[in-house]
């Protein structure tokens, strides 16, 4: 049974965390199982809200593969994957941007609106927030072999970020919500991974922290033991030593990147668990593994 005591200690111990991180941003990529579970949903809002309360400004960047995939199964496109990346032609980019954009991310606005908080939905284009040109993806065959070039259609990679329209509406007091869909210089469109844009993000605006929510604990060891911190050197050691694999990689390599672009903490976090993100940000275990200098 939970007294009035313990409710007490869990506030106490927030305190000096909300203290430390007032006024400061936290940049989270919200996907994964916490889209998709109802209650998990709610909890995500209410945990973006209380931060906005606090003083924190949190900016939202979400994904929406299990969306997409829906909506093209009802056109009857048959879906194309290379190590994870939807192969993105034409006619999936038309979906890919009606879905994360007009669907998917006012939804998330919503969920926010109704709990008591003042979010706006954005794409990469509104203020061109995110410029980005066509991914050249190598993929590796055999060690003695040069790299496979793919073509993945319509997939991007950023080049450059303009954080003026974040700034603004922080300064307004809202809540940015992001969907990960930018432009190239010549006007195309195009999907990006949406941990990528939480990381370029983060690091354009040199947030406190980057949260990336996952289906996983965080990040484990050979033996399988969840590791609540990494430094950068031991991050890069255990990708190398094929300790860390699989989609774990590139989200690995996000929080790096985001590091080095001068981003305090990253944060890989089990979004499967209620309030992962207070829990995270506002007790000293935290729920996954930090990635720090």
């Amino acid at each position: 049974m939970i007294t009035h005591s313990d409710r007490a200690k869990v506030l106490i111990e927030a305190l000096p965390y909300i203290q430390r991180f007032n006024g400061s941003t936290v940049v989270v990529k919200y996907g994964g199982h916490a889209m998709a579970d109802e209650r998990l949903k709610r909890d995500f809002a209410l945990d973006i809200i209380l931060m906005k309360y606090v003083g924190i400004n949190p900016i939202v960047v979400h994904g929406g593969g299990p969306q997409i995939g829906s909506f093209l199964e009802k056109l009857s496109i048959e879906p194309h994957f290379v190590d994870g990346m939807r192969v993105t032609d034409k006619e999936t980019m038309d979906v890919v941007e009606m879905v994360l954009v007009g669907k998917v991310n006012k939804e998330i606005v919503n969920l926010i609106n109704s709990n008591g908080g003042r979010a706006v939905g954005l794409s990469g284009k509104d203020g061109q927030l995110l410029t980005a040109r066509k991914m050249e993806y190598r993929k590796q065959k055999a060690h003695d072999q040069p790299p496979e070039i793919i073509d993945m259609g319509l997939v991007g990679e950023i080049t450059a970020v303009d954080n003026r329209i974040l700034l603004s509406l922080i300064e307004r007091e809202f809540i940015p919500v992001i969907a990960p869909v930018g432009a190239g210089t010549a006007g195309e469109t195009y999907n990006i991974n949406a941990d990528l844009v939480a990381g370029h993000i983060a690091a354009s605006l040199k947030a406190r922290k980057l949260v990336l929510l996952t289906d996983t604990d965080g990040v484990k060891d050979r033996k399988g033991t969840l590791l609540s911190t990494l430094r950068r050197e031991e991050a890069h050691q255990l990708t190398e030593d094929g300790t860390i694999g699989g989609g774990m990689i590139p989200k690995v390599r996000c929080c790096m990147e985001a590091l080095a672009g001068g981003v305090q903490k990253a944060h890989i976090i089990d979004g499967r668990e209620q309030h992962a993100i207070l829990l995270e940000v506002f007790t000293e275990r935290g729920v996954g593994t930090e990635i720090v200098h």
